[in-house]
């Protein structure tokens, strides 16, 4: 692959993270395998560089040689035709909460909170991201020095693992990584240690919700050893019927046994649930399912005011209904793409006026009802 010097000099740096509020994230494209439950599949590598003590031990002096050594050695890899790279304690809130939309950056990195809960804005971090894709980030300086992590539309985790594997790889060479030979790969947090490695899977569960089977998702993964969490991960809600299913252990399980059991197993068996409960919704709660995704559609296409949640929720019923074959004059794709750009971030960063709540409300509402009108409306 090229590297940033090879198409044209320097990588993309903060000033222009406004333009990929215009750009689809890889995550929400809507295809691959399973999409109508799985909307994107991730997996994330943490890694230490060697002979440096790790972020809650560190000192500032050693937080900012771990950045300096991974810019450089991640922009000399030409892991991807184009890189964006980020120095987030030199970056706009607004910036940096719009990474974390697109899901490159976890809001603790964006906030620079340590695990101690010391730290703040001014923490020397950065972010890479491959362009134009962004199939890929790389956060430095987040929990370890280094959060590697590919993701992929739809069930998709055997694709990312290979990715982020194949990353691993280059920066290892580069960097040298802290290891045992009896725990593997050492992490600052123990339930990281050995693979290091968390896959995780952004699922569409909508049915399950109006069921009230949710709660009993939640219990069966936990009791597997796995985490269910919101959009936005840990600590996050889950709006819009959004929800993060992940492994939580690493240690004694090779990377080939996880991909396994969440690919092959755990992840169908969801999926599998799903349908089955919009099936039972269709032939035993036809009319309140009918009911609920009207209302949907109608509020997405009236509304003047939207805050994210609203919108949030309506686009889940809205897309729910596409799906079981009650709406018809919905675009999908439309609604995929709708996920990030409603958005508190990505909004006051394309629309000037969307400089306040209500401002953005108004502006995010706009944006719904222009994207979603019915044909022949203006």
């Amino acid at each position: 692959m090229k590297g940033a010097g090879d198409t044209g000099g320097l990588p993309w740096d903060a000033t222009r993270i406004p333009e990929l509020c215009t750009r689809r994230a890889e995550w929400l494209r809507g295809e691959g395998q399973a999409a109508d439950v799985v909307m994107s599949s991730r997996v994330r590598l943490a890694r230490n560089l060697d002979g440096i003590r790790f972020m809650p031990r560190a000192d500032r002096g050693e937080r900012e040689k771990v950045l300096g050594l991974s810019k450089a050695a991640i922009l000399d890899a030409g892991l991807s035709p184009r890189m964006l790279w980020v120095d987030l304690h030199e970056t706009g809130k607004a910036e940096r909460s719009l990474l974390v939309e697109r899901q490159l950056i976890s809001r603790p990195h964006a906030r620079g909170k340590l695990s101690t809960g010391s730290g703040g804005v001014d923490e020397p971090r950065g972010v890479a991201v491959g362009l134009p894709s962004e199939q890929f980030s790389i956060m430095v300086n987040e929990e370890d020095h280094l959060r590697i992590q590919a993701m992929r539309s739809g069930l998709g985790l055997a694709e990312a693992w290979q990715h982020a594997d194949g990353i691993d790889d280059e920066l290892d060479r580069r960097l040298g990584y802290a290891f045992s030979d009896r725990f593997g790969y050492l992490t600052a947090c123990p339930t990281n240690i050995g693979t290091g490695a968390r896959f995780s899977v952004m699922l569409h569960l909508p049915a399950l919700k109006m069921t009230s089977e949710i709660e009993k998702v939640r219990q069966a993964a936990q009791d597997m050893g796995l985490a269910v969490r919101g959009f936005y991960g840990e600590g996050s809600e889950a709006f819009g019927d959004f929800f993060q299913l992940s492994n939580q252990v690493t240690l004694g399980r090779s990377e080939s046994e996880l991909l396994r059991v969440m690919q092959r197993e755990i992840v169908p068996k969801v999926v599998e649930y799903e349908r089955r409960a919009r099936d039972v919704l269709l032939s035993t709660r036809r009319r309140s399912t009918e009911d609920q995704v009207y209302r949907a559609v109608a509020m997405l296409r009236s509304a003047r005011l939207l805050t994210v949640e609203e919108a949030m929720n309506g686009l889940s019923r809205a897309r729910l209904g596409v799906q079981v074959g009650l709406v018809s004059d919905l675009d999908l794709d439309a609604m995929s793409w709708l996920v990030l750009r409603i958005q508190n971030a990505h909004l006051e960063l394309a629309v000037k006026e969307a400089n306040d709540p209500m401002a953005r409300n108004g502006a995010r509402a706009d944006l719904v009802r222009t994207t979603l009108a019915a044909p022949g409306e203006d």
